[in-house]
């Protein structure tokens, strides 16, 4: 059974509208470059054929790795009650740091430019969940060390 991906509306009609490019003009246009290097003649020494074979199975892979999160989703709304959940962009101040970090909490296809994405499930991602503004989360690193952070900040 595929795992479930926690999107929000604006993230689901971006990959939503990437599906539908990639699945009509997407294939249009690499079948175009296939046939315009199959045309250039012996196949087995045409780098512009194998550019184009490798475009192909990059763009169906991305193709099939959206089709599976399209199927597989779960949109999650911002709770509005001034809590992190997934979707949620959190900014953080590590004890002992002046310079808070910000985060959305979530999958990696919600990323947006200039803030890091944590997984919900990771050790962070999970103690995140559920705080307000001004708490102090306790997790464990990768390391085993327990590590603290205070809520600075929930919201854009």
């Amino acid at each position: 059974m595929a795992s479930t991906t926690q999107l929000s509306q604006a993230a689901f009609d971006r990959l939503k509208a990437e599906f539908e490019d990639l699945t009509t003009r997407g294939r249009i246009d690499i079948a175009r470059k296939i046939e315009t290097a199959r045309e250039m003649g012996d196949l087995s020494e045409n780098g512009d054929y194998h550019a184009a074979k490798e475009e192909q199975g990059k763009m169906e892979g991305r193709i099939m790795h959206l089709e599976r999160i399209l199927e597989n989703h779960e949109i999650v709304e911002d709770a509005g009650d001034g809590t992190v959940s997934a979707g949620s962009v959190v900014s953080i101040l590590y004890k002992g740091d002046t310079e808070p970090e910000r985060f959305l909490v979530g999958s990696i296809e919600e990323r947006r430019d200039g803030i890091d994405v944590i997984s919900p499930g990771s050790p962070l991602g999970a103690a995140l969940l559920g705080s307000s503004v001004s708490d102090d989360v306790e997790f464990a690193s990768p390391t085993g060390a327990m590590l603290t952070v205070k809520v600075v900040a929930i919201g854009e």
